[in-house]
């Protein structure tokens, strides 16, 4: 029975994109006079493959007859052999056969390039290899393209990807390609009318087309190709950002987009810190997966979860963002090239709207800081988003209760020191009680963080410090793992893997059960 190779994982999973198969997405491009996203070349080829595979078998069945054994032939004639790679061979000779389970038949003696081999023939019984040849390769094609794809496709999408990106005249923008030299003339009037639509617009974000309308392009061209054309102009120009969620081109005007989308605020720059991760006992790692840090190597929530709850640590309040986690990366919108996505947070209380920017590769969301300022929002507390209608528009909500005066962890600088306290604050949010901290005088706390992290000082020898002093607040002597790492935060971004790790191996270190610590001197 013939079997496609194209229709076996084990074809997709080797797959590689040849000069032929360039030569063919070229082609088509051509043909279609119009950009193509990757996923429509991607089944295109995934056709090409197939129908190249079918052609090759039909070939070789126009060699000779197909052999099947309930047909009778004759000494002389020419054999494909589907069973054999569709080898052909010649009928030398035959002779009578016979068998309880199939009666009589005829056995054929075949002769191959290197080789002789008997075959039945006139078999009166069933046989898997008696198929109707006209529609022998229709019949071994179980998957349509789209089928193979969507089951063996991630392969064929990056090595597509990869090879696409090393053609000169290959050129992409949000996912879509086309030929570099096929694209029209946008000349630096059109780019200047560009900017000017922005501006009026207040930067952006603004789509394409919209754009398109007074950008001075010819209208007789093809619109798909002048909205490409327009898109790869200002795409390669410096004074313009692309901000669309994936398939949706948007464009931002980059000096009017905010300091921190541009250049990341530092309190949120981690700098990695080697750690050994087998230490961290599965306490430990239950803890992290709570903690849910952006820099933690955890893995994203499912693709359809719709709200997802974080406690807010230091360094995201003071600079009024939300770390895009594995909780809540399934949230906000994606894009297929932007670094920066231009989205709209939703004040859950009010359903007031605000700007909000997903920033890819630090993993931070910004936009916040003035809901933490109307809502009094202490380091500490529990954040909920939830998914909207709309995928660029994510509900921002916290548990609100009415203010009252607790005992709360408070932050000072004392001698080139941080050191903590338990004072009452106010507060109206419902939090984690393990994280919270708070800070009276923020500028020294400042201060202080510069001059430690100019200093590069070791982790170790933060805990040394933090340990004691958190742990003097507990009648126990003793400080929580998570309370740890929202005090490590104040003065060092750092994910709780490394503090964990920290903990387990200096021995200055005690753990006393249920995830509290102390320190031995």
């Amino acid at each position: 029975m013939l079997h496609l190779q194209t229709q076996t994982v084990a074809y997709w999973e080797k797959f590689r994109v040849t000069d032929e198969d360039v030569e063919f997405i070229y082609n088509l491009l051509l043909e279609k006079e119009t950009p193509l996203f990757q996923d429509e070349i991607s089944l295109a080829l995934v056709e090409h493959r197939i129908r190249q595979e079918k052609e090759s078998f039909e070939r070789q069945l126009a060699k000779g007859e197909l052999f099947q054994p309930k047909n009778r032939y004759k000494v002389g004639q020419t054999l494909v052999f589907p069973a054999f790679n569709y080898a052909t061979g010649t009928i030398v000779s035959e002779r009578p056969g016979s068998n309880p389970e199939h009666g009589d038949f005829v056995v054929i003696e075949v002769e191959f390039a290197n080789q002789r081999r008997e075959f039945a023939s006139d078999l009166q019984t069933p046989h898997p290899l008696n198929v109707n040849g006209d529609d022998i390769v229709d019949a071994a094609t179980t998957l349509s393209p789209a089928e193979l794809l969507d089951r063996y496709g991630d392969n064929l999408r990056l090595q597509l990807a990869q090879r696409l990106e090393r053609e000169e005249d290959i050129v992409s923008i949000a996912d879509r390609w086309f030929p570099r030299s096929l694209l029209i003339e946008v000349n630096v009037g059109n780019l200047n009318l560009a900017e000017a639509v922005l501006d009026l617009a207040g930067g952006g974000p603004l789509s394409s087309e919209t754009l398109l309308k007074d950008a001075g392009l010819p209208d007789e061209v093809n619109k798909n190709l002048r909205i490409f054309s327009l898109d790869y102009a200002l795409q390669e120009d410096a004074r313009f950002d692309e901000v669309g969620p994936a398939g949706k081109v948007m464009w931002y005007l980059r000096r009017l987009e905010p300091p921190e989308v541009l250049d990341p605020p530092a309190r949120l720059v981690y700098t990695p810190i080697e750690y050994n991760r087998s230490l961290l006992t599965a306490e430990m790692l239950v803890l992290e997966d709570d903690i849910d840090d952006e820099h933690s190597p955890l893995p994203d929530a499912p693709a359809d979860t719709h709200e997802a709850t974080i406690t807010l640590i230091y360094p995201h309040r003071l600079a009024g963002t939300l770390p895009l986690s594995a909780k809540l990366r399934p949230l906000f919108p994606t894009a297929y090239q932007a670094e920066r996505v231009r989205m709209i947070l939703v004040d859950g209380q009010t359903g007031e709207e605000f700007p909000g920017w997903v920033v890819r590769k630090p993993r931070f969301v910004f936009g916040l800081m003035e809901y933490y300022r109307k809502y009094r929002i202490p380091v500490g507390a529990y954040i909920t988003l939830s998914q909207m209608d709309d995928p660029t528009r994510v509900m921002v909500t916290h548990a609100v209760r009415r203010p009252r005066t607790e005992w709360v962890r408070m932050a000072k600088v004392e001698g080139n020191r941080l050191v903590f306290d338990i004072q009452r604050r106010s507060i109206g949010a419902g939090y984690d009680d393990l994280m919270v901290i708070s800070a009276d005088d923020l500028d020294a706390v400042e201060a202080l963080w510069l001059e430690m992290n100019k200093g590069g000082r070791r982790l170790a020898d933060l805990l040394r410090d933090l340990v004691p002093e958190l742990a003097k607040l507990n009648p126990q002597g003793t400080v929580h793992a998570k309370t740890l790492y929202s005090g490590v935060n104040v003065l060092r971004r750092c994910p709780p893997g490394p503090i964990f790790a920290t903990l387990i191996e200096r021995p200055e270190f005690d753990y006393v059960g249920d995830s509290y610590w102390r320190i031995n001197r």
